[in-house]
């Protein structure tokens, strides 16, 4: 008897610790789905000393508006490489140490989670890397960059190595990010790819012409569509040369309509979103279509 009532009380307990696991998880489940993700994109100087007084100001920027998540520009923490044809080590070097030593500085945007790229010497090769960082779990790598231009203004596949053609998406906080680094933007299929494995946001952090930027523009509108996800962008900006580099950070719905874009006036911008607008829009067309 002793036995039978001291198994039921042990069975007891354990339906009480079932039932509670399952209300944490469908609670947990419920606030990952329902609580806005506040989102900043920004242009950021490509210049040192220009650069530190962006920082300060998307520093201040990101505290007073609780963002969650701020996406970078395309390697942002060196003068562009890439604008001279003939690679030189030493200045590639120089531009991996500078990113590396301003990774100390993204505890400055904490609690915000942090997305971006930069240079990397990796096995014997040099890649574009796209990352992202959170305060928990810090510094995660996520996507070498594929696909490269070689012309004036724009050396890349001369500087730097073509990664793997492996496009999966990354857990950050409570978002699905895809990457689609600058060029990377053409290649749609890979936009579609991502919709198909349930990202809510489509990163193009990007360093382009300034004259190019309604073709820019157009490309995130359409990534957007094709995936079913929120494109966000966060651009370089220099001044002068036949290159100038420029143009808006953009947030871009899941249906192809632009939120929110930065300017000169407001180089940097915050807007919050709803993550389940992005789970919705791949029941919808064209995402629904089978191939």
């Amino acid at each position: 008897m002793t036995f039978c009532r001291n198994l039921i009380a042990y069975l007891f307990f354990i339906c009480l610790h079932l039932l509670f696991d399952v209300k944490k998880t469908l609670r947990y489940e419920g606030e990952k789905v329902e609580k806005p993700v506040r989102i900043t994109v920004c242009q950021l100087a490509n210049d040192t000393e220009a650069l530190l007084k962006d920082w300060q100001q998307l520093v201040s920027h990101v505290k007073a508006e609780a963002s969650d998540l701020v996406l970078l520009p395309e390697m942002p923490f060196y003068p562009w490489i890439a604008k001279t044809r003939q690679f030189d080590p030493e200045t590639w070097q120089a531009a991996v140490a500078a990113h590396d030593n301003w990774l100390t500085h993204f505890r400055d945007l904490s609690p915000a989670n942090i997305i971006g790229t930069r240079p990397i010497n990796s096995a014997g090769r040099r890649l574009n890397e796209g990352f992202v960082w959170d305060s928990k779990s810090g510094y995660r790598a996520a996507h070498a960059k594929t696909y490269l231009p070689d012309e004036e203004g724009f050396w890349e596949a001369t500087w730097y190595d073509r990664g793997p053609v492996d496009f999966k998406p990354v857990d950050l906080g409570q978002a699905r990010v895809g990457f689609l680094i600058c060029t990377e933007l053409w290649f749609m299929q890979h936009a579609r790819a991502y919709g198909r494995q349930g990202i809510h946001l489509l990163a193009c952090p990007r360093a382009t012409p300034r004259s190019t930027l309604d073709k820019w523009l157009a490309g995130g509108r359409a990534a957007a569509v094709v995936s079913g996800a929120f494109c966000l962008s966060s651009s370089l900006i220099t001044l002068g040369g036949p290159k100038e580099m420029g143009g808006p950070g953009w947030i871009i719905s899941p249906d192809g309509d632009v939120l929110a874009t930065t300017s000169a006036d407001h180089p940097i911008v915050t807007l919050e979103i709803d993550l389940s607008d992005a789970e919705e829009a791949k029941k919808t067309y064209p995402r629904y279509v089978l191939e």
